[in-house]
């Protein structure tokens, strides 16, 4: 058996495919980031999926990709926490942002951006992926993120910034008060997810102008850093994963028209391009031919 998986910073989605390439079985899990997560978090977390129960002995290849494994040591834990859980497997680890380049991958170079918890781009020519400026995280980057989005939400919120109409949802919504917040940003684990998980507000209320204006200066800076730094931005498409560029399309594409580049994919969950590459471009099935 095979395993593909693409992980965010909130959600991780794993596809098994058996040895001639047809699906076995599809499920979630959290998202694991070697940042926030180390080998036996991920090892513990894994042993107690009940699909990973009964596959756990039979797969012998992982592909896993995911946010933070940016780094040889990075990819080493989340590695190190997929064997422990799969034992006779051979497991690859690498960037998410490998994940976005060849999901979405349609056989010309492109730049290729992620906007979903966090946000990051790079360029892949069909042979290598390269990043021209760091992703800087939730903290000092993730321009037009979810993460971003939250942020912005819950400090307007605090200094009594937001619209009359939606600092009452806001308020009747999550029934938080300052202490609240402030504990769960700086005194407990996995900030940028506890941010990010308030963009939902923002879709809900995406008609307002306040909310268009906040996503569109998130995505003005993200396109003047991350997509701008590329020589060639204006002359390859630019490719998009993640919810937060998927449900915000419209604005996204407006962005990018200012700027005289040109929209190429939005995808959503990027697994089931995913799955086509491996099995097209990097013919994963060979290793099962005699």
């Amino acid at each position: 058996m095979i395993l593909i998986a693409e992980s965010g910073s909130t959600k991780c989605d794993w596809v098994v495919l058996n040895s001639d390439g047809t699906e076995h079985k599809r499920f979630s899990t959290m998202g694991f980031n070697p940042y926030f997560h180390s080998a036996s978090f991920i090892h513990e977390e894994l042993s107690e999926n009940e699909v990973v129960k009964t596959i756990h002995t039979q797969v012998e290849f992982v592909y896993f990709y995911g946010a933070g494994a940016s780094s040889e040591s990075l990819k080493d834990i989340v590695k190190d926490g997929l064997q422990q859980v799969l034992p006779n497997a051979h497991v690859n680890v690498d960037h998410d942002l490998v994940a976005s380049a060849y999901s979405t991958y349609t056989g010309e170079p492109a730049i290729t951006c992620i906007i979903g918890t966090g946000s990051n781009s790079c360029f892949f020519d069909g042979a290598e992926v390269s990043e021209e400026v760091p992703a800087l995280a939730y903290i000092l980057g993730d321009e037009g993120s979810a993460s971003f989005i939250g942020k912005r939400l819950v400090s307007d919120f605090l200094y009594k910034k937001l619209p009359a109409e939606m600092a009452e949802d806001f308020f009747n919504t999550y029934q938080l008060d300052k202490d609240e917040i402030i504990t769960s940003v700086y005194n407990k684990p996995n900030a940028n997810v506890y941010l990010a998980s308030f963009s939902r507000f923002a879709g809900k209320h995406m008609e307002n102008p306040y909310v268009k204006q906040i996503v569109r200066e998130g995505f003005a800076k993200f396109a003047d850093i991350h997509i701008a730094c590329f020589d060639n931005c204006k002359e390859v498409p630019v490719h998009f994963v993640g919810s937060v560029g998927a449900i915000f399309h419209e604005i996204l594409e407006e962005v990018l028209e200012e700027r005289g580049m040109r929209l190429g994919q939005i995808m959503r969950k990027p697994v089931d391009g995913l799955i086509k590459y491996h099995l097209e471009y990097l013919k994963v099935l060979d290793a099962y031919k005699v």
